[in-house]
C-alpha cells in the first residue's frame, strides 16, 4: 500500500487530507490555481460577488471625540468638556437618565492655506461623545453652563432610597 503524499499544510498541522486543501505548488503560486472540488457532505456552498468600485457609498469625514472630564460628588455626576469655538446653535445636549450625548460642530474661522502653518493641531469639523453614567441621574433638574469655552453639565443623582407618601382619596 502506497503512502499517499501530503499537503504543506498537513505536514505542518500534523492533519489529513480534505477534499478543499491546497498542494504545495498552489502555496507557491500564492494560490492562484487553487479550484475548489465538490463541497464535502453536509457542506454549503456560497457564490459571493464583490464590486470593485461601489458607487453609493459616500466616504464621510468621521466625527472627532470630544475631550471630557467626568467625576461625581456626593449628590451629582458633574461632566466638563473644552467647547471653545463652537457656536450654542451648532451644540446639541441629549441627556437619558444613564447617559449623556455632546454633539457639535466646530467651524474654521483661520485666514491661509495648508502651506501657510508651522502647526495645526487644532481640531476643526463634527464631534460627538456618549457618555454611560455610572448611576441614574434626574434629567429634569440637570443643568448646562458655558463659561470662557468651558460647558459644565451638572447632573443631579437619582435617590433610589427616596420614599414619598402617597395620599389615598376617597370618592
Amino acid at each position: 500500500m502506497a503512502k499517499e503524499k501530503r499537503s504543506l499544510f498537513e505536514w505542518l498541522t500534523g492533519g489529513t487530507a480534505a477534499d478543499g486543501d491546497y498542494s504545495f505548488e498552489d502555496l507557491e503560486s500564492g494560490g492562484s490555481s487553487y479550484t475548489p472540488k465538490t463541497p464535502a457532505k453536509g457542506a454549503k456552498h456560497l457564490n459571493i460577488e464583490v464590486e470593485d468600485s461601489p458607487s453609493d457609498i459616500t466616504e464621510e469625514e468621521p466625527d472627532g471625540e470630544l475631550a471630557v472630564d467626568v467625576y461625581q460628588t456626593p449628590t451629582h455626576i458633574i461632566i466638563k468638556a473644552m467647547i471653545a469655538g463652537v457656536r450654542p446653535e451648532d451644540l446639541d445636549v441629549s441627556i437619558t437618565r444613564d447617559m449623556v450625548t455632546l454633539r457639535g460642530k466646530r467651524e474654521r474661522h483661520t485666514e491661509g492655506t495648508a502651506g501657510d502653518f508651522f502647526f495645526q493641531e487644532l481640531y476643526w469639523g463634527s464631534f460627538s461623545r456618549t457618555i454611560v453614567l455610572p448611576q441614574e441621574v434626574e434629567i429634569e433638574e440637570a443643568e448646562a453652563t458655558e463659561k470662557h469655552g468651558l460647558l459644565t453639565i451638572k447632573l443631579p443623582k437619582l435617590d433610589k432610597g427616596r420614599q414619598a407618601k402617597l395620599k389615598i382619596k376617597s370618592n
